[in-house]
């Protein structure tokens, strides 16, 4: 007997597990994932993915004998997670806070969310310690995601965690290279674990071109995740893996910051849905007998504009 997908869980029993991925509305810092994200910090720090909506700056000099403390909050016309959205393609909202002492840091953000498990939010918890180490500013951090007030209707619920590794370096006064790695042993609870790697560039306008308290940034980065098989009850198959790529444009006046970015993936609107869970997945795409046999699709997954706002303190 044929073991069920994704698609035909939630077709079938009338529950889905939502699966989004380990690197939206932050950057990759508290972990180089998700759970998410937005994709960028003041100051245009190199998003490489990852959910909630961190309050540091991974290149911030900081005190080694002082108890320091940052904090963000703001809203985002989508919530996009390593290409794909968190929110239906709809508005978000999002807030941090992070205490550091020297390398040291522990966070903690919360979300609003559209997920086919319904949770009214999303709550990220994130520690690690961020050494300089020659010329590269590193980051080695455990990052939780909680997704409280599910109707899971007799399924578990996706909460999970994901270590990461991430360093970061600049070339010049203008210029900043990033990359990173995370890894889930059980991403989404969906019994497969996930890899995810990516990599970025920034460019930071010289400030003698731009008026007092401006700054612009200019950011890109792309990112490859790939997954094993999932639980039997959801298939026992692994999800699709898929290229994400980002780009876009930070302007920092003082505590107000402003970002326009572009998100696309290169996965098909039928690996969408297996990926996803969508629950507004619509008929019309290819049938496949083992991952999609209703040959749902989604949009979940498309090219995608955001314009985000925040203040950051």
């Amino acid at each position: 007997m044929r073991q069920r997908g994704i698609a035909e869980v939630w077709l079938v029993g009338g529950t889905s597990i939502a699966v989004f991925v380990a690197l939206s509305l932050a950057p990759m810092t508290g972990g180089l994932a998700r759970a998410q994200t937005p994709e960028v910090s003041s100051g245009g720090a190199i998003g490489l993915g990852n959910r909630g909506w961190s309050a540091s700056d991974p290149n911030r000099a900081t005190s080694a004998n002082e108890l320091e403390f940052s904090a963000r909050a703001g809203a985002a016309s989508d919530y996009i997670y390593r290409g794909t959205t968190l929110s239906d393609h709809g508005p978000a909202a999002g807030a941090a806070v992070e205490a550091r002492f020297g390398a040291l840091y522990a966070g903690t953000t919360v979300a609003t969310v559209k997920l086919p498990t319904q949770p009214f939010a999303e709550f990220t918890f994130a520690a690690g310690v961020r050494p300089k180490i020659a010329t590269i500013d590193f980051d080695f951090g455990m990052t939780y995601f909680a997704y409280p007030g599910e109707r899971l209707l007799g399924e578990t619920g996706i909460n999970y965690w994901e270590a990461v590794v991430r360093g970061d370096r600049s070339i010049g006064e203008q210029v900043r290279v990033a990359a990173g790695y995370a890894y889930s042993p059980n991403v989404s609870n969906t019994g497969a674990w996930s890899q995810y790697v990516a990599a970025g560039v920034g460019y930071d306008v010289p400030g003698r071109l731009l008026p007092p308290n401006l700054g612009i940034s200019f950011t890109t980065a792309a990112g490859y995740s790939w997954f094993g098989n999932q639980m039997p009850t959801l298939g026992g198959f692994p999800l699709p893996a898929y290229l994400n790529w980002q780009a876009g444009v930070t302007f920092t006046h003082k505590a107000f910051n402003l970002d326009l970015r572009y998100y696309d993936t290169n996965l098909s609107k039928e690996n969408c849905f297996v990926f996803t869970g969508d629950p507004n997945a619509r008929l019309g795409g290819r049938v496949d007998p083992v991952t999609n046999p209703a040959g749902l699709i989604s949009n979940w997954c498309s090219a995608t504009f955001v314009a985000k706002a925040w203040f950051a303190f």
